[in-house]
């Protein structure tokens, strides 16, 4: 046999190899499918709002979020690449230092508790950050990271509530954050972005356009509990994302447990041998 043909032969041999490799792998592991958020909520999960999400790009097969053109070249890959991310937005806006639905404490008060426990009942492996809009604006009070828990309570602790909602932008933030960190992970993980609110936007704030354009484009999975304000929110999108109303501290708290419950089911034996 010719030195062309056997060249030939060892391509076809290793192009079938590949393929059959590929047929075996789990979906959420195959390149070009970072979709380590695992598999869609069951029939049985409900949100406030009604059934779980199924309308996101975070439960469709073969996602590819995200894009080398997203600025990750150089970017250092972490550790942990099938770490779960959860980067909290606080509205500590001047209506929070209202004591409807919170049991005669301010709404901030009630916020403050139960964001330092839901921060403490999360997995140590995964990583936490805050952003938060107060009196001094919006801000990051602290970026995704692991073991920084009693750091995030006393940092809520401080939070000073005042001045609007700028929900678009909180929400245009944590986005870049958890992008940035999707490249660290190639994509693989979970990543949840959970809002905690009190009321609708400010004039030129509303949020629907940026949060269509992230459910559209990549895995992240919107948790939003609205404090006081019902379901009638620019963030409940029945059937794309998690929305829960919470009428009292109870509820809030409720609302913040049920995002451990709401993540995709995810088994790490799913991409070993």
């Amino acid at each position: 046999m010719s030195s062309s043909k056997r060249l030939l032969r060892a391509v076809i041999i290793a192009a079938v190899a590949g393929y059959i490799l590929y047929s075996y792998l789990p979906s959420g592991s195959r390149p070009g499918s970072p979709q380590g958020t695992g598999q869609p909520p069951t029939a049985g999960e409900q949100s406030a709002a009604g059934a779980a999400p199924t309308g996101s790009y975070a439960l469709r097969p073969g996602n590819t979020w995200p894009l080398l053109g997203d600025g990750a070249e150089g970017t250092p890959v972490t550790d942990n690449l099938f770490a779960a991310n959860y980067y909290v937005v606080l509205d500590a806006s001047g209506s929070m230092k209202g004591v409807d639905c919170s049991a005669g404490k301010t709404k901030i008060e009630a916020a403050r508790a139960a964001l330092a426990s839901f921060a403490q009942s999360l997995p140590p492996d995964a990583n936490l950050g805050l952003a938060v809009f107060e009196n001094q604006g919006l801000s990051e009070l602290l970026p995704l990271g692991l073991d920084n828990r009693e750091q995030f309570a006393r940092v809520v602790q401080q939070v000073v509530a005042g001045a609007g909602t700028p929900l678009r932008s909180a929400i245009d933030l944590a986005y870049s954050r958890l992008l940035k960190q999707g490249q660290r992970q190639l994509g693989y993980g979970e990543y949840h972005l959970v809002v905690v609110t009190d009321g609708q936007a400010s004039q030129g704030e509303d949020p629907t356009r940026k949060v269509n354009t992230m459910l559209a484009e990549s895995p992240v999975v919107l948790h939003t509990i609205g404090f006081c304000i019902g379901e009638n929110h620019a963030l409940n999108q029945p059937g794309r994302t998690y929305y829960r109303a919470a009428d009292n501290p109870a509820a809030l708290q409720q609302g913040l447990d049920a995002v451990l419950a709401e993540a995709p089911a995810f088994d790490l034996t799913e991409f070993k041998d």
